[in-house]
């Protein structure tokens, strides 16, 4: 096993260390620490809004680019959280707490310093764990059959549901909407159009890219456009961005066990960065308990190195279920799907033996893209705080128009643009309710791949529906779905739930 992983990972770093994918390497988490940078952003919109400029790349270099652009946004993420209390990412959002607070006392470079090296050490053990886990599970994943993958699926689907922040019944209606978008155009199997109402621009269905930009692009700057981001602190100069021994000392602990729970935590649906930041910041705190110097809240180190450690791993373990089951586990991972989708590239375990330069190419660049992010932070945190002055009407005109010029360049139809509109405000009426957009993204996104295993596992079984219960791996899937539905509707378990995404 160690030969076969040694001779997977040479293999991806000749590809990775070609020059163009080190070049789209670097442009991807330039991009993404940028786009975290900006209060607003973070990185499924600006994964969305990226989207259409791979289209005339190798498929190779455009997902390398994409994956820096979601990694590299959480380390940027973490500079606005820190310097002006408005978080980049929602990822970021813990790192406000201790990392504000640290920047009021006089500490921002320290802050700053351990926010970076946390994330590179979680970036490069996560990656190491993608390596080493992701053969052995594609292995497993060639012993699917449409029932194992439909109840697979099932199982994403109630993942996502059950982790969503907020009401349970607003992320199921938003999955069930993400289905039936996703069957809108012509049925496959029978020729029938499906809710396409007369329209001859939907009967291919709802293209992806358009979808996307709309719900995470163009709604989230009507969003940002009507918040006011008041800015309290951008410090003029920092003495030093390198923390300090003790402060190392201090830094060393919360940064493994925040690696190891978001390497875990990661592979979750609807998991990924977000929750591994907020249960290794309960650890930390709990752990500290009244004794902690200075207290959790007033810009405790440990409360800083711990979450972006744990968020920077989430983010990039959550690679594993798009690359070995063609599963998304949030957002991001269902854009990721979608960029494969328009190179023609057929997600799942077949990814890795029919491209394995593709596969193992950009496992390895994920180690280079921290590598770069480490050099891009600590030495360049001032010109990022520069950034942080320029105001947000400046940038909303040009992203709009970047976004227009990318969705009509795909297919140049005009017709892509009004779907961007109005997905557009569709995802701005859904903020004002409080209705979260990913559970409808993996809903689009899984909704044709459901629909066509649970076909094909009933036409092999001549229509019997308990074929999805005879297959042992298809039943202990289904079981695990029904087992998290009746924990997480049980009274106290929902009230713990409400509590901590409240809080």
């Amino acid at each position: 096993m160690d030969t076969s992983l040694i001779s997977n990972l040479a293999l991806g770093f000749s590809a990775a260390l070609s020059l163009t994918n080190v070049f789209y390497c670097f442009v991807g988490v330039t991009i993404g620490t940028l786009i975290g940078v900006l209060p607003g952003m973070g990185p499924v919109a600006a994964v969305a809004m990226l989207l259409p400029t791979t289209y005339a790349l190798d498929p190779s270099a455009a997902l390398i680019m994409l994956a820096g652009i979601y990694y590299g946004a959480q380390y940027g993420a973490s500079t606005t959280a820190i310097l002006v209390n408005i978080p980049g990412d929602a990822a970021a959002i813990v790192t406000c707490i201790d990392g504000h607070q640290m920047a009021k006392r006089g500490h921002a470079g320290s802050a700053l310093g351990i926010s970076a090296i946390g994330s590179f050490i979680a970036g490069c053990f996560a990656t190491l764990v993608i390596a080493a886990f992701a053969p052995p599970l594609t292995q497993f994943a060639f012993k699917f059959g449409a029932a194992e993958y439909f109840s697979l699926m099932v199982l994403g689907l109630v993942g996502a549901v059950v982790l969503a922040t907020g009401s349970l019944l607003k992320a199921f209606c938003m999955v069930l909407l993400g289905l039936l978008l996703g069957i809108v155009g012509t049925d496959v199997n029978s020729g029938v159009f499906r809710f396409t109402f007369g329209l001859g621009e939907l009967q291919e269905g709802i293209d992806f890219v358009p979808l996307s930009m709309g719900i995470y692009g163009f709604s989230e700057i009507m969003k940002n456009l009507e918040i006011s981001m008041t800015r309290d602190l951008v410090p003029a100069a920092m003495s030093t961005v390198i923390p300090s021994r003790q402060e190392l000392k201090d830094s060393a602990a919360p940064i493994v066990r925040g690696t190891l729970i978001g390497s875990l935590l990661g592979v979750l649906p609807g998991g990924g960065a977000l929750l591994s930041s907020f249960a290794s910041y309960t650890l930390e705190k709990k752990l500290a308990g009244e004794k902690a110097d200075p207290p959790f809240g007033q810009g405790n180190i440990r409360g800083v190195a711990g979450p972006e450690s744990a968020n920077n791993a989430g983010s990039q373990t959550s690679f594993i279920p798009m690359l070995t089951l063609g599963i998304p586990s949030n957002a991001v991972m269902a854009l990721m799907i979608g960029a494969m989708m328009i190179h023609d590239i057929v997600p799942g375990p077949q990814v890795m033996s029919n491209d394995p330069r593709l596969f193992w190419g950009l496992i390895v660049s994920m180690w280079i893209g921290n590598l770069i992010l480490i050099v891009l932070n600590l030495p360049m945190i001032r010109i990022w705080v520069q950034l942080l002055r320029v105001p947000y009407r400046w940038l909303y005109p040009a992203i709009i128009v970047f976004c227009c010029i990318g969705v009509y360049s795909i297919n140049g139809n005009p017709w892509d643009i009004w779907v961007t509109v109005f997905f557009g405000f569709v995802g701005y009426v859904f903020y004002k309710l409080n209705c979260e957009g990913a559970p409808l993204l993996l809903g689009f996104v899984l909704g044709p791949m459901l629909e066509e295993n649970m076909r094909r596992a009933l036409l092999l079984s001549r229509g019997d529906p308990s074929t999805f219960l005879t297959s042992p791996i298809s039943c202990a899937l289904l079981m695990t779905a029904l087992f998290m539905v009746l924990i997480v509707v049980a009274p106290a378990i929902r009230k713990k739930r409400e509590v901590a995404f409240r809080d």
